[in-house]
């Protein structure tokens, strides 16, 4: 649907040296040994990440996890998603909705939960904590179609 291309163009633009984006790599939860993971729609690692023959990234290591939701994601689906970042400590989730044209930031997990986010509806920006420390412009990115 392209929001994931829009907005890794424009993170790339802005990132720092030493960090990249990566599409289908999956962050492991720390401390488990079922290989429990999740697969973020987009992931900002060092970029050391390119050599690296583990599958599964430490979520220490994560900069930004970005989840796109789906027009079937029911809204427990998406609240159990987010608490897994929270409890495997990833310090900045992005959530988009292009079902309603929404956006939540999420950031700095304590005690396995994330604060309340930052919200915002498309059409404005969105700003990334550093170390990444871009602007996100929201207008371009594409919503569902309504059927």
């Amino acid at each position: 649907m392209g929001t994931i291309r829009r907005l890794r163009h424009q993170i790339e633009s802005g990132m720092p040296s030493g960090l990249a984006a990566y599409e289908v790599s999956s962050i492991a939860m720390p401390g488990d040994d079922d290989d429990y993971y999740c697969t973020p729609d987009l992931v900002v690692l060092p970029d050391s990440w390119d050599c690296d023959d583990e599958w599964l990234a430490d979520p220490a290591d994560v900069e930004l996890a970005v989840e796109v939701i789906s027009r079937s994601e029911k809204a427990r689906d998406i609240t159990g998603k987010n608490g897994w970042y929270a409890a495997a400590g990833v310090r900045t989730l992005l959530v988009l909705d292009p079902r309603f044209g929404t956006w939540q930031l999420f950031r700095e997990p304590a005690a396995g939960r994330y604060p309340e986010p930052l919200t915002g509806a498309y059409g404005g920006t969105i700003s990334l904590p550093a170390p990444i420390a871009c602007t996100l412009d929201t207008a371009c990115l594409p919503l569902y179609e309504r059927r």
